[in-house]
């Protein structure tokens, strides 16, 4: 059976193609500047890359090309051949706990969302609706970023703020990059062939987060009611003091959106280093003695430990830490530093071990009180399992 799992924004359409009798890849691409002059898409076939220009007006046009391109590359016969399609959305609120079945009703809960998730919507339904105009008969899933963070409690969720402004206005703590923690959550129970364990996943690329997970249950993560909460990012400053906000407005002459900006793309490790946002700029800079770098390579890393060994703390123990997204994956200096840190919890890790980049590894000792791990995340694949589970309902 073929699923395609889709990743739809304001200006673009992400997309994977499985055949989910093995779970392989058949194809992947994205269609980019939707709507916008210059528009091209790329596709990914067999470890080659096909990239050509075209109008994209729509969403609904990247979806007509895409399918069409399917079928002349003979990839598929018809469009009746795509059985499933599962969508990335961004926030679920409170209401949905699992992925569900896309019908009018949940179209209507996504726009009603759109205040939570601004800058995701729009780009989300319109990829909804483009995919069910080419393909009617195909099930439509979708698949809530924030949906594997709803089992945490109410004294977790719920910040120390007027209780009215939750009851009103629905501030809490959601979470995010679930679709990829629940990828993870799956992989360790059957790395360790065990329904009951204690797993902190560190998901860290250009965002990041941290999750506490409980027998495959999130008990707590460090993004909280937007994206911008928790560890420091690539261009997110993650937690600080709420006061700075008005002290800066006054300072710079700004708004509060424009400071939120500010905290969005100029903070973090960009902010911080005055020079780069990528990790593997910043490390570099870092072995030519450059203390700017040094300072934010060390802040980053601080903060992850903190969020590390609180969760450590909260769950009573860990059996295992893993390590995943672009810098989890990828980037051997800041995981053997973030480890050398968490020495007093008895984590050791293999040095020789650690030297590897993007692939499913055990880095830690014989004799390391916890595994760590590096694991690849697959949120496309997480997204066409969750597809699949519910046609199969």
């Amino acid at each position: 059976m073929k699923i395609l799992s889709v990743n739809a924004g304001s200006s673009s359409l992400k997309f994977t193609l499985f055949e989910m009798s093995d779970e392989s890849v058949l194809v992947s691409g994205v269609f980019e500047r939707i709507g916008l002059d210059n528009s091209f898409y790329t596709i990914k076939l067999n470890g080659e890359k096909i990239r050509e220009d075209v109008e994209l007006p729509t969403h609904t046009e990247a979806v007509q090309i895409l399918l069409n391109k399917l079928i002349d590359l003979n990839i598929i016969k018809s469009f009746d051949e795509i059985k499933g399609v599962g969508h990335r959305i961004l926030h679920g609120g409170e209401k949905y706990s699992d992925s569900v079945i896309i019908n009018d009703d949940v179209i209507e809960n996504i726009k009603e969302l759109t205040p939570l998730g601004p800058l995701h919507h729009p780009g989300e339904i319109a990829g909804i609706l483009a995919l069910k105009e080419v393909l009617p008969e195909a099930i439509m899933v979708a698949v809530y970023d924030t949906a594997f963070h709803q089992t945490m409690s109410e004294d977790t969720y719920l910040y120390p703020i007027p209780y009215k402004w939750y009851k009103e206005y629905n501030v809490r703590k959601y979470g995010f990059h679930g679709t990829s923690h629940k990828y993870i959550a799956e992989t360790v129970k059957k790395i360790l062939k065990k329904d009951n364990y204690k797993l902190i996943s560190c998901h860290i690329g250009s965002g990041g987060s941290i999750c506490a997970i409980k027998d495959g249950i999130c008990v707590d993560t460090s993004m909280g009611f937007t994206p911008l909460a928790g560890i420091m990012m690539g261009t997110r400053s993650g937690d600080i003091d709420p006061s700075i906000i008005p002290y800066v407005m006054e300072k710079e002459g700004k708004n509060a959106s424009e400071i939120i900006e500010d905290l969005n793309k100029q903070s973090g490790v960009l902010g911080l280093s005055e020079l780069c946002s990528d990790m593997r700029d910043l490390v570099s800079a870092c072995d030519e003695g450059n203390k700017q770098a040094i300072l934010a390579k060390n802040k980053y890393v601080r903060r992850i430990v903190d969020y590390i060994a609180q969760y450590y703390v909260l769950l009573g123990g860990c059996d295992i830490i893993v390590f995943t997204a672009g810098v989890g994956e990828n980037n051997i200096v800041i995981r053997r530093e973030i480890c050398e840190k968490l020495s007093c919890l008895g984590v050791k890790i293999d040095l020789d071990l650690n030297n590897i980049r993007g692939e499913e590894t055990k880095i830690s000792t014989d004799d390391s009180n916890v595994l760590v791990y590096t694991i690849p995340t697959n949120e496309e694949l997480m997204i066409a399992r969750d597809t699949l589970r519910l046609m199969n309902r």
